[in-house]
């Protein structure tokens, strides 16, 4: 077996079974997740209609999809790109700048292990707290993570400037989030620029994880990209970038399992050499589904509006007991609990039968201290009647029996 499986932590929703392990919850209504970032908005119709027109044909399946995908694909995804981050016409090119992948969570992972060298000494930079499965990907290469703090005095936007130049040395890669997961943090255009150049100085390669670049309140303040940065750099090869989007979130189909990486040609190519061995080539009929999902704005203009409707109704609510803002993007809240962050997770499930991840799940000690202890992530995914029971189902619990419940529960 791989000796490295044993560095890894259990994944952040095992331990929150375990935590609610043997917790009976003392409420008779019906029990509400904000724990797990997963759409519950309807997908767009157009995407059904396309996945039921081809399969009872069977089109597609009696061969193997090819790895690279389809050029309709790639081209669609191209000219997204292109669009939504301001490139120059011709420089994202669907033959050489874009693959196509089974969502952002096997591509993450898949590129840690294509990209780092486990030699000796070497190291992977990543945000604290973070997505779990950029710690997988560093751990299972047997390369050391270095975890960048995400304080909030910075609005919890990772604090570059306090990791050691001896760890640029010897990182290979750096993983970004923006809009960040769990915080919502949205990383500046300038901010991207210098990390750039921090990699033309080391010599790492940055892997952007954009999922949520497409839920933000403003339609006329979207979050910046990676490949935007590069564009306004006038980098136009994308040379050390590479960026990672998916219509799990922007398009609530997160059971298509659909995305691509875009970025760096030179690198593209050789992950796609690993992929042609690692078999995760995109069925024909999703392939299909998503090009024109690529391919359309109204569903995911409405899909904003949806989440602004709920941050709106559910964030003022709770910020009458819990320190909480809205985030910049994304659809998640970072609240402050009041006491031990695992505790309160339990202690809410048991007393209203609703459930939110404790932030010490997401994040490591670092440097003698867990920047997510102390507090925990909400998902506003649910429908918005749903989300707003939940804050008042927590208001309740931290106003009149929170407290009480809070001690029982440790």
């Amino acid at each position: 077996m791989n000796p490295w499986i044993d560095d890894l932590l259990p994944y952040p929703f095992e331990r929150l079974i375990a935590l609610k392990d043997g917790v009976a919850t003392a409420s008779a209504k019906p029990h509400i997740a904000l724990s797990i970032g997963e759409p519950k908005h309807a997908p767009p119709p157009f995407i059904i209609d396309a996945l039921a027109a081809r399969l009872p044909l069977a089109e597609g399946l009696g061969s193997y999809p090819a790895t690279r995908g389809s050029d309709v694909l790639r081209s669609a995804a191209a000219d997204w790109a292109t669009r939504r981050f301001h490139l120059r016409s011709g420089t994202l090119t669907p033959e050489r700048h874009v693959l196509p992948v089974n969502g952002t969570r096997e591509a993450l992972f898949s590129f840690g292990q294509a990209v780092l060298s486990g030699a000796p000494g070497s190291c992977a930079v990543l945000p604290n707290p973070f997505y779990q499965i950029y710690e997988g990907a560093v751990l299972l290469r047997g390369t050391r993570p270095w975890y960048v703090p995400c304080p909030e005095t910075r609005a919890f936007r990772p604090d570059f400037d306090s990791v050691p130049e001896e760890v640029w040395r010897c990182c290979e890669l750096l993983f970004l989030c923006s809009p960040g997961n769990p915080t919502g943090a949205v990383i500046p255009l300038e901010e991207l620029e210098h990390l750039i150049g921090l990699a033309d100085r080391f010599g790492f390669v940055i892997a952007s994880d954009e999922c949520y670049s497409e839920i933000y309140p403003d339609d006329r303040a979207p979050p910046p990209g990676l490949l935007e940065a590069c564009a306004a750099l006038s980098r136009h090869d994308f040379r050390r970038c590479v960026v990672f989007h998916s219509l799990s979130k922007r398009s609530n189909v997160p059971g298509l399992r659909s995305g691509f990486v875009a970025g760096d040609s030179s690198l593209l190519e050789r992950f796609f050499v690993y992929r042609t061995y690692h078999g995760c080539a995109m069925p024909a009929h999703v392939q299909e589904a998503s090009r024109l999902a690529w391919r359309d704005e109204r569903h995911v203009d409405d899909n904003r509006a949806l989440y602004r409707a709920k941050f709106a109704a559910v964030t003022p609510r709770l910020a009458e007991v819990l320190d909480v803002a809205a985030p910049q993007a994304g659809f998640y809240l970072w609240p402050r609990t009041p006491g031990d962050d695992q505790a309160f997770a339990r202690a809410l499930f048991r007393a209203q039968n609703l459930t939110v991840l404790p932030g010490s799940y997401l994040s490591r000690e670092h440097e003698g201290a867990n920047p997510g202890t102390g507090r925990v992530r909400m998902a506003l995914v649910a429908p918005l009647d749903e989300c707003i029971d939940a804050a008042e189902r927590i208001v309740e619990f931290v106003t009149s029996s929170g407290r009480m419940s809070l001690e029982n529960a440790r």
